[in-house]
Parts: C-alpha cells; sequence; structure tokens
C-alpha cells in the first residue's frame, strides 16, 4: 500500500473519531468511575476490530445486500443503545474515586463497550464503504489484509481519542457530581437520539 493512501485514511479516520457519537458517551460515562475507562475503552476498540474483520472476510457485502439482516443488525443495536441510555437517564453515573473497579465490573463494562460499537450498523456500514476505497489491487499484500491494517489504523486513532475522552472526564467532572451526573443524563439521551435516528432512518427509507 502507498503511504500516501494509507496517510489519507489515517486522516479521514481521524475527522470520523474526533465526531461525537456513542462511543464518546460511553468513554465520558466510564471515565468518571476509577479504572472502568480501561475496560470500556478495550470493549469498544473490539467492537471495531469486529467490525474490521467482518468486511475484510467479505462478510459485510453479504450482510449490506441483505435487507432482513440490515434491519436485524439495526433494531438490535438501536435496542441495545435505547437499554444502555434509558439506564444512564435515569442512573446518571457517581463519579468515585479510589475504589476501582471489581473484576465482574471490569468485564460488563468491557461488554457493554463492545455492544456500542460492536452492535452499531454505522460502523459497520462506515467500515464497508470506506475500507475498500484506500485498498489497491495492485499491491502485493490482498485486499483482505490491506483492509485489516487499515482497520488497525483506524482502532488506533479510536484508542488514543477515546482514552483522552476518558481523562477529560475524569480530571474535569469526579470532583463536581452535580455536573457528572448531568453529563451522564446527557451521554444517556445522545445514546437514546442515535437510537431513534437509526431506527427511523431503516424504517422511513
Amino acid at each position: 500500500m502507498m503511504m500516501s493512501m494509507l496517510a489519507a485514511f489515517w486522516m479521514v479516520s481521524l475527522m470520523f473519531v474526533i465526531t461525537p457519537g456513542a462511543d464518546w458517551a460511553y468513554a465520558i460515562t466510564a471515565g468518571m468511575r476509577e479504572g472502568a475507562s480501561r475496560p470500556a475503552i478495550a470493549g469498544l476498540l473490539l467492537g471495531h476490530l469486529t467490525a474490521t474483520i467482518v468486511v475484510a472476510a467479505g462478510v459485510g457485502i453479504l450482510v449490506a445486500n441483505t435487507p432482513g439482516a440490515l434491519l436485524a443488525l439495526t433494531v438490535l443495536g438501536s435496542a441495545y443503545l435505547l437499554w444502555l441510555g434509558t439506564n444512564m437517564v435515569a442512573n446518571p453515573p457517581v463519579p468515585t474515586a479510589g475504589e476501582g473497579v471489581e473484576a465482574g465490573s471490569w468485564t460488563r463494562w468491557a461488554v457493554k463497550g463492545f455492544g456500542v460499537s460492536g452492535l452499531n450498523p454505522k460502523v459497520f456500514l462506515l467500515f464497508l464503504a470506506f475500507l475498500p476505497q484506500f485498498t489497491n489491487p495492485a499491491a502485493v499484500w490482498p485486499i483482505p489484509a490491506q483492509m485489516v491494517l487499515l482497520g488497525i489504523v483506524h482502532i488506533i486513532n479510536c484508542g488514543v481519542i477515546y482514552a483522552l475522552v476518558a481523562s477529560g472526564s475524569q480530571s474535569v467532572l469526579r470532583t463536581r457530581p452535580k455536573a457528572a451526573r448531568l453529563v451522564g443524563q446527557i451521554s444517556g439521551a445522545v445514546m437514546i437520539a442515535l437510537a431513534l435516528f437509526l431506527l427511523a432512518e431503516q424504517f422511513l427509507k
């Protein structure tokens, strides 16, 4: 792959990553809990890695061309975001310091993070639309390997930005309980709005 093409994809990926969305909302929420940001971000990145592998393996085209499969993914992802967002609005995260995250809780944060990104059809469709555009059929590496490399670049971008978001949430909101609860509720509302948008976009075509 030409370095110029890889650099161009890096810039496009970065522009998408720095745009606030469900991943940002979840990273902000995790940042308010001591030790939760690492498993939460790990889950988010695993979701992006899964989407990369699905697209690189050619399964993405099959799903995208099967209306029933895409509808099922949209409904499942939207339902998950609705559930998570509603819980965040009703029970906004309480800032904690020094008490850490229990082992079982670590797993829950990671699983929820995977659900936020891995079940988001927008992430899947984004990869399906953009990864092929930055591949080169004449390159030594096969197309699937090029897609995986591009996905790794995107995941690195995500990891850096989400870590900064979580760290900023931790430093700014941890000592401000009222502001933290408000931000948590706003994050939940963002997830609910995204879920409703995904459903409306699917059913109102």
